[in-house]
């Protein structure tokens, strides 16, 4: 008399079901998201190769321009360790025709690129424990921008 339309079994079954498709198709958006936040990334940055899973963190970040001649800084967050992330711009950048021309390895690590009339420095910082692992902040700038110092 007391029998249930559906066992325990099957309940559990079916919101077994339920929260594996629910990850499924969170995953698939998220990717989606993150190729489409890479898209934007480059849009903005041009030439400059970012390391994967890198984010611009708008509230920190001026860029004036986009593409191949931006100025300004940009700060982005990373997901592997600073040690890593330098050796990708140390890799990278050349690939993409930027010249280095200076690289200091240390608790802040700067490195500075040179690509026809832009320089483009690199600062590499660790993150905090509860957030990105490590912050990047890229500034870009014409190489030889007329610069008046302040009068005194």
């Amino acid at each position: 008399m007391n029998s249930p339309i559906f066992s325990r079994g099957s309940i559990a079954a079916t919101l077994l079901s339920l929260m594996l498709l629910a990850c499924a198709s969170s995953g698939d958006s998220s990717n989606n998201a993150s190729s489409e936040s890479q898209e934007i990334q480059s849009q903005l940055l041009g030439d400059m190769p970012l390391p994967a899973g890198s984010k611009i963190l708008s509230a920190d970040s001026l860029i004036i321009g986009r593409g191949d001649n931006w100025v300004g800084r940009a700060v982005l967050t990373g997901v592997q360790n600073s040690t890593d992330i330098y050796a990708f711009f140390q890799a990278e950048y050349p690939k993409a025709g930027w010249t280095t021309v200076s690289a200091i390895k240390a608790k802040t690590s700067i490195l500075v690129f040179t690509k026809g009339d832009r320089t483009s420095t690199v600062e590499l910082n660790d993150g905090s424990f509860t957030g990105p692992k490590t912050l990047i902040t890229i500034t870009a700038s014409p190489k030889n921008a007329n610069v008046v110092a302040p009068k005194k």
